[in-house]
């Protein structure tokens, strides 16, 4: 689920910011809430700030069919490089 969190979040960052090649994790936490069922996993992202040089979101993580009660909540930050 960590490696889901911060796949999606970096996702979300490129999407916003284009293709940064040193684009980092600078700091991810993950709060585990359940454990899911045996299915896929959904992760919904957020992004709360996007700077010239650090973008912070979250994600939350749910079960598919079960939208309702998320596993698990991650939040990150990630360092943009200079042009």
């Amino acid at each position: 689920m960590f490696m889901l969190a911060d796949t999606a979040l970096f996702i979300a960052v490129l999407a916003s910011v284009g293709p940064k090649a040193l684009a980092v994790t600078t700091n991810m936490s993950i709060n585990f809430m359940r454990k899911p069922p045996p299915r896929d996993l959904i992760a919904l992202c957020r992004l709360f700030k996007v700077g010239a040089r650090l973008a912070v979101g979250e994600v939350s993580i749910f079960s598919d069919g079960d939208e309702d009660e998320p596993v698990a909540h991650a939040t990150g930050s990630y360092s943009i490089p200079p042009q």
